[in-house]
């Protein structure tokens, strides 16, 4: 009972004091709260690119690789016993082959970029010269995770005629078709030729480096004949079957194409399998080093809040002296001085955490909002963000409140 009473007066003294110093308690709580809000509020932000590459990644398809053609600059140190390779290019005849013969439970898609300065034009309206251009098959879609809106998607025989058809992101619909036309069966200019749309893409939003919903798809033949161009690169996707392994998969695709690129027992790889997980992973892995410098800075910015605070209840002390030697007097213990000083830096404490945790999911969420994320409740981070305002509050209330507890009650009586 008696630790009950302490308890709740020890609050009411805390709060009064805090109350006669409140210039000093907020500037305190503010800088407390800008710390936390820091920390909440970047690794929220965090959390939610994580997901919003985690989803992007995911509707390209899990279970993807693609084989490309490899940089001259990325092909690392050469392998004792191995002999490096002519870095060419990946061509038409050498992705068609590899389509044709690759007999394994899987889907395949060779497609090409025609341009990524590609311009549509519909009557008197038209893009910027910024539109990602695509010569594709009939399989593309697929491996890729576009799903059509409207229309259609090509046949076999349409790109094996080289048919002038096209398909176009959303956005472009909204571009172009500006008095809510219907783009099925609009003949548009794109570069020279003129195309027939067949198909609308369903929207899928912008990612870090691209918006999939500004890109224009052609037949794969069709770009070969109109939009060729000195050493075209062709691209591979394959995407393996529910129950196959997708190491599996990759590992008969690379022998498969080590073979038709006729390279020997002792040739490097003159080419590059780029599996979906491994791009999440190696973007997750990089934002790891913003969580990192993120949580660095929100600790040195509650380093700078604590020393604030330990200041404010030290000239506290200072000037509260009297009023501790007549607590003692009247029986009060060093103990319950003590707690009484530990009280007033914990409730200054908490009250920050609490403030730069509302401003710092407000903040993230913004960020989030942009990326296209959903709300986020960092449950982690703001227990976290909690437990770190404790440990602030006590860290930087021990001193002071140990200072006031050894005051001698007749001396602190006499103190002017």
């Amino acid at each position: 009972m008696r630790f009950f009473v302490l308890f709740s007066e020890n609050v009411v003294i805390a709060i009064r004091s805090i109350r006669s110093n409140l210039t000093r308690a907020i500037l305190t709580i503010l800088i407390i709260a800008f710390g936390i809000m820091a920390l909440v509020g970047i690794l929220t932000a965090i959390d939610s690119i994580k997901g919003s590459i985690s989803d992007q990644f995911t509707n390209m398809g899990a279970n993807t690789f693609t084989i490309k053609s490899k940089d001259g600059f990325a092909h690392g140190p050469r392998k004792r016993g191995k002999r490096s390779n002519n870095l060419k290019t990946i061509t038409y005849k050498e992705a068609a082959r590899f389509k044709q013969e690759f007999n394994f439970p899987a889907i395949v898609s060779v497609y090409t970029q025609a341009s990524n300065q590609g311009t549509l034009k519909f009557k008197s309206e038209k893009t910027n010269p910024n539109i990602p251009v695509f010569g594709i098959d009939e399989n593309y879609l697929q491996t890729s995770g576009f799903e059509i809106e409207k229309g259609r998607n090509f046949t076999q025989e349409e790109i094996r005629m080289n048919r002038n058809y096209a398909i176009i992101g959303s956005q472009l619909v909204k571009t172009l078709f500006k008095n809510n036309e219907d783009p099925l069966d609009k003949i548009v200019s794109i570069g020279n030729g003129k195309y027939k749309i067949i198909g609308v893409l369903k929207e899928k939003g912008s990612s870090l480096s691209s918006n999939s919903d500004m890109i224009c798809l052609l037949p794969l033949t069709n770009v070969r004949m109109y939009f060729a161009r000195e050493e075209m690169a062709y691209e591979i996707a394959v995407m393996p079957g529910e129950s196959i392994s997708l190491d599996v998969a990759t590992g008969e695709a690379e022998g498969l194409f080590r073979k038709i690129r006729k390279l020997t027992l002792r040739d490097l790889n003159n080419f590059e399998i780029q599996k979906s997980d491994s791009l999440v992973s190696m973007f997750l892995e990089n934002i790891q080093y913003v969580t990192i410098a993120a949580t660095i800075i929100g600790i040195i910015t509650l380093l700078g809040a604590a020393i604030g605070l330990m200041n404010i209840m030290l000239v506290a002390v200072s000037e509260r002296t009297r009023e501790i030697g007549t607590r003692k007097a009247i029986g009060a213990t060093s103990a319950d001085i003590r707690q009484q000083f530990l009280f007033e830096t914990i409730i200054i404490g908490q009250l920050g955490g609490a403030l730069g945790i509302i401003l710092g999911i407000f903040m993230g969420n913004i960020v989030s909002m942009l990326t296209g994320g959903p709300f986020i409740i960092p449950w982690l981070w703001i227990f976290f963000g909690v437990f770190l305002c404790l440990v602030v509050s006590l860290a930087s209330g021990m001193i002071p409140a140990m200072k006031a507890s050894k005051l001698d009650p007749i001396i602190a009586l006499r103190y002017e």
